[in-house]
């Protein structure tokens, strides 16, 4: 059964070893001091070894108009996360990762003290390639940019970026090496 607007977004909720436990509704699992619930996150890098950021669109209600990793969101209940993974990049960028691979999970609990919503996720982490040129839904991306390691490390540094950004990212490291090759300095 295809969902509508008016569904309320289900997610799957978890224990700390990532066990599924429950359901519930994505805004009041965010809501404090949060719900621990299954989540992913994914760094896609273009053939430059350079790193696909996308900067959130200002109509999200949760971590507008801030810089964060390539892609990232909840898989519904049921729904194995590399799945999930895949069809959030279709949905949010206009096209299909390259050799995504997973690289690793994180446990992280993050506040976002604009909104006063809270992370507090079990991560899937997923590495791959883009190599399609990018067709960003608006209503999700404001903005994109590839960037090397020192690039980010400077805009990091200017912000503003996601509170769980620099947790996925180093959590990843291992998995995206593996993808893009440890020249590529990630």
């Amino acid at each position: 059964m295809a969902k509508t607007a008016a569904d309320p977004i289900m997610l799957e909720l978890v224990d700390e070893s990532g066990t599924t436990i429950g359901t519930a509704e994505k805004l009041s699992a965010h809501q404090a001091p949060g719900q621990l619930h299954r989540a992913f996150s994914v760094f896609l890098f273009n053939d430059q070894g350079r790193l696909l950021l996308q900067r959130r669109a200002l109509e999200k209600y949760h971590s507008p108009g801030v810089w964060s990793n390539t892609c990232c969101g909840h898989p519904y209940p049921g729904e194995p996360p590399f799945a999930a993974a895949a069809r959030r990049v279709g949905e949010e960028l206009g096209v299909a990762p390259t050799l995504m691979r997973e690289a690793g999970t994180v446990r992280y609990n993050h506040p976002d003290p604009a909104s006063g919503l809270v992370e507090q996720e079990y991560n899937h982490l997923f590495a791959g390639l883009v190599r399609a040129p990018l067709r960003p839904d608006p209503a999700e991306i404001a903005e994109t940019a590839f960037v090397t390691p020192e690039e980010l490390a400077k805009r990091h540094a200017e912000g503003p970026f996601s509170a769980w950004f620099m947790t996925v990212l180093n959590a990843a490291r291992p998995g995206i090496r593996a993808v893009t090759g440890t020249a590529a300095g990630w």
